[in-house]
């Protein structure tokens, strides 16, 4: 009796839900969980009209009604899509749109050209900066680059291959250096390490100790890695916060040893591990925060991401050099840089000629990080350990400070690239003198 007399409101419940009915290409449900029109997307904004009116009338806008109007509009910047139409992040679209604008500008004349490659990188800068400080991931350096390399390989193929310069091989050879490119890039987004907390895998229930322990803290697991905590906080050593009976976690780290604990993560980690703070989860070996692969580098995909760094360098150098000797025939490829007469006479070369400098610019920001890259390889220390040395002034400094030298994990030049050769190998072994 008991047991039918439980199943019947259960049947009941189950029978009274409403059915979702499918959604449309042009429909979508909003942040609010409310179905919505993509043709809607300017009605009822309020905020988007008190910010208006405010603009109109020279009245200051808060800061919180920007951050609204923001997310408003981020939210309704919809594709139609099956079953839904889908989200376009914004920070996608500045680089689609301004750069072919701004480069085609800096065409006209010289000192646009000055101006405008000048304030390019300082623009990117500043934004950087703003994403930084407030710790959000953003897509817009991953698509200026990826913007950037199609845009100038269209140059190429528009306005420097129809002069007849460049030939088949050559040709062949940028555009196999464009793929590398690419694959690089795309084994360089993968998994650079995660630490995954296998009390919070959904592959792996909580236990009820494990449970209350959660519910005490007040945390929840958020969307995307499993133990992760959107805040990206960072508790590096002990667990000051830990409430009393919860069961500590380890990720495969050494069960002897000093114990390295986060408590966002709420997991041991191995020896050289860090939390994300934009991530929201740890990684093992972390080096830094990529923006231009909006990704950690890490311990699986330092590899790739150094890989993806020296194939760009190369393929510009050659891209620059074969451009250089198709629009300035009678000089050299540096005296070409600096000076080539006449190139503003035509527009095609003054456009070439731009794309050139860009290019320029560009690289050189992905030299100096290579640089950087290969001397911490060489001394066997991290981005995030350097940080960690230069604000505690700890270390070594060489050359003004280009080089620091943590001298925890030296062990030579040779064995040190030999162990960054072996990265990734043995993800869950970690030597004695690695241990925290």
């Amino acid at each position: 009796m008991t047991k039918k007399g439980s199943m019947k409101p259960g049947r009941k419940n189950k029978a009274e839900e409403p059915e979702l009915e499918p959604l449309c290409c042009c429909e979508y449900l909003d942040r609010n969980g409310e179905k919505n029109h993509v043709a809607a997307c300017l009605c009822d904004c309020q905020d988007l009209d008190e910010g208006c009116d405010r603009w109109i009338t020279c009245k200051s806008v808060q800061p919180e009604t920007y951050e609204r109007i923001m997310d408003t509009i981020s939210d309704r910047l919809r594709i139609p899509w099956l079953r839904g139409a889908r989200k376009v992040n914004i920070s996608l679209l500045p680089p689609l749109f301004l750069l072919p604008v701004f480069l085609r500008v800096a065409s006209w004349h010289f000192l646009l050209g000055v101006v405008v490659l000048t304030s390019l990188p300082v623009l990117a800068l500043w934004y950087y900066y703003l994403t930084h400080r407030r710790k959000e991931q953003t897509l817009f350096f991953l698509s200026l680059g990826l913007f950037s390399l199609g845009y100038m390989y269209y140059v190429f193929l528009q306005e420097v291959v129809p002069r007849g310069r460049v030939g088949p091989t050559q040709l062949a050879l940028l555009t196999c250096g464009l793929l590398l490119i690419l694959l690089a890039l795309c084994q360089a987004k993968k998994d650079p390490g995660y630490l995954r907390n296998p009390a919070n895998d959904d592959r792996s229930p909580l236990s009820g100790s494990q449970t209350e322990c959660l519910n005490r803290t007040g945390q929840e697991k958020p969307k995307g890695f499993p133990g992760a905590d959107p805040a990206g906080g960072l508790n590096n050593r002990g667990p000051k916060d830990e409430p009393k009976g919860c069961p500590r976690t380890s990720a495969g780290s050494p069960a002897t040893g000093k114990e390295d604990w986060c408590a966002k993560c709420r997991l041991v980690r191995p020896a050289r591990a860090w939390h994300c703070r934009i991530c929201g989860v740890c990684v093992r070996r972390m080096d830094h925060h990529c923006v231009w692969i909006n990704s950690c580098v890490g311990e699986s995909n330092h590899q790739a991401f150094m890989l993806a760094l020296l194939v760009f360098l190369l393929t510009s150098v050659y891209g620059i050099t074969l451009t250089l000797d198709t629009i300035c025939t009678d000089r050299s490829v540096f005296t070409a840089l600096f000076y080539c007469p006449g190139v503003y006479a035509n527009y095609s070369s003054a456009l070439c000629f731009t794309c050139v400098w860009y290019s320029v610019i560009i690289m050189g920001g992905m030299a100096y990080i290579f640089l950087i890259q290969l001397i911490n390889i060489s001394y066997n220390v991290t981005e995030r350990e350097v940080q960690q040395a230069l604000r505690q002034k700890t270390g070594r400094r060489l050359l003004c400070g280009l080089i620091v030298d943590t001298g925890q994990y030296n062990r030579g030049f040779l064995r040190n690239w030999h162990q960054f050769s072996t990265l990734g190998t043995h993800p869950f072994h970690h030597p004695a003198e690695d241990i925290v």
